[in-house]
């Protein structure tokens, strides 16, 4: 059975439940599974099979100990009608590529595709540790998980969730979407700063084992939504399982053809996910890695080097303005051969020195990842050209990863069939899309919702529909200094 161990060396070693629960492990490396699984049968074997039976067959292959029964009711619960697609993640091509819309869940962001399964799979993991301390879901977002989380959480029993969010850096439209959750333990806190503040917070705060150990003299524990947490990640494979097998259905790619993935990224979780989609089976060609102006993965994968020494840019893909790239210390880690000694080392130059680089037998293991940026200029561009030649709407984030893929495609001739994770709903972003295709068009971030609507033909999210009507329910705005005293006050007053 596999057991989850750090990336970073120590010796604790936990069962999937075990791991959820606790989100982190206690050396500040991210848990990872001792060895990755494979799926264990042809995958033209899944052809005709719906999403739930495919997920199904990829998370219980990660969680040992969970039985056949809990597993297909958590899929159950997440992938039931919330989703406006029967499909869950339709696979539609446009233009000779194939964008995997990950964008139809209740908050139109690729983040509802885990975070609809990660509550009932915690939930499940207590159960089964007979863990009676409350949960609190603590999480750092730039603009989607924020809102997938409180979505996913909102009045879950035995839970509460704390949301931090950048005082600038996500649209209108995200922001709105996060302070108008209701829910009796939602609590959505405003950081002055930016998303790596955020984020950076969070990973200090669960690592304060006296923090942590005050919070559980009062019967609480911390655990996360981000994708810092295998309970996010593995469900995010599954999409990219299920899109190579549409792929075999629709006779695209042959039995055992390989096929190219891009995914723009901040986090590197999505991408993250897609290379161990490969591990289990699904034959990669190329991953290719879309960076907007804060290109420090892009710089990343074509040099060895990461190095967050340099200027944060605020873009109209916010969701990716990240410099901190949590889960490239998983992928360091797999393609180290574990060697947790040389990801410590690597971690603890990125803390104190904002910079390491890696040894060569690691550089060449990379070589199987393309990196690549594009800026808002292009991002823009890029949504025009798609929609006056393909008539087919995406957002800035999808945006960027097309662009990338359309250069790396011209300066490789790489023909290989590919697939792009379309990550939000192009109406999450009306200001930058709207601007790109009609920008004669006017108006606030919602009033511009409708507009798009008009000038498209598209439909509206109902997650989107009416959103600014909606009441205002969470104002607090705080120092980043300030995130430990904010955590204390709010469950304390309860």
């Amino acid at each position: 059975m596999i057991q989850y161990i750090s990336t970073r060396g120590n010796q604790e070693r936990k069962n999937a439940a075990q791991a959820i629960i606790q989100g982190i492990a206690m050396d500040k490396g991210l848990f990872v599974p001792d060895c990755l699984p494979v799926l264990g049968q042809d995958i033209s074997q899944l052809i005709g099979k719906k999403y739930a039976d495919i997920a199904y067959e990829v998370l219980s292959k990660y969680l040992g100990g969970f039985t056949k029964e809990e597993i297909h009711d958590a899929i159950n619960k997440a992938y039931d009608e919330k989703f406006e697609s029967e499909e869950i993640v339709p696979l539609v091509e446009k233009e000779g590529v194939f964008f995997l819309e990950l964008y139809h869940g209740k908050t139109a962001a690729f983040k509802d595709v885990a975070l609809s399964i990660l509550p009932h799979l915690l939930t499940t993991a207590l159960k089964k540790e007979k863990e009676n301390r409350k949960v609190v879901i603590l999480t750092a977002t730039s603009g989607d998980t924020g809102k997938a989380a409180l979505e996913g959480f909102a009045d879950v029993e035995n839970t509460e969730i704390i949301v931090f969010y950048p005082s600038y850096g996500v649209s209108e439209i995200q922001k709105r979407q996060m302070v108008t959750q209701k829910g009796q333990n939602t609590h959505v806190i405003a950081l002055k700063g930016n998303f790596d503040d955020a984020q950076n917070g969070v990973k200090k705060i669960f690592n304060d084992r006296p923090f942590n150990e005050s919070l559980h003299n009062e019967g609480f524990m911390l655990s996360s939504a981000n994708s810092i947490n295998v309970g996010r990640l593995i469900p995010q494979i599954v999409y990219y399982v299920y899109a190579y097998v549409k792929l075999l259905e629709k006779g695209r790619i042959k039995k055992d053809g390989k096929i190219n993935i891009v995914v723009p990224t901040g986090n590197f979780g999505n991408i993250l996910a897609a290379y161990y989609a490969c591990q289990m089976g699904v034959p990669v060609n190329q991953f290719i890695c879309a960076s907007n102006r804060n290109k420090v993965l892009t710089d990343f994968i074509n040099t060895g080097i990461y190095n967050i020494n340099r200027e944060f840019h605020v873009t109209n893909s916010p969701s990716m303005d990240i410099l901190i790239s949590s889960n490239l210390e998983r992928l360091l880690f797999h393609i180290s051969g574990g060697q947790t000694s040389v990801i410590k080392s690597l971690m603890e130059k990125l803390e104190k020195e904002k910079k390491y680089e890696l040894p060569e037998y690691m550089k060449e293991k990379m070589r199987i990842f393309t990196g690549g940026y594009a800026d808002d200029k292009s991002t823009l561009k890029t949504i025009k050209e798609l929609y006056q030649k393909g008539a087919y709407l995406i957002d800035t984030h999808t945006a960027v990863g097309y662009n990338v893929y359309l250069k790396y495609r011209r300066e490789t001739q790489d023909d290989t069939p590919t697939v792009i994770a379309s990550t939000a709903s192009p109406y999450k972003f009306t200001n930058s899309v709207i601007a790109a295709i009609a920008p004669e068009k006017q108006g606030s971030e919602f009033q511009l919702i409708e507009k798009l609507q008009q000038a498209t033909g598209s439909r509206i999210p109902k997650a989107l529909a009416d959103l600014d009507k909606k009441e205002i329910l969470h104002h607090a705005v705080i120092e980043k200094d300030q995130m430990m005293s904010q955590i204390k006050e709010v469950l304390l007053k309860k």
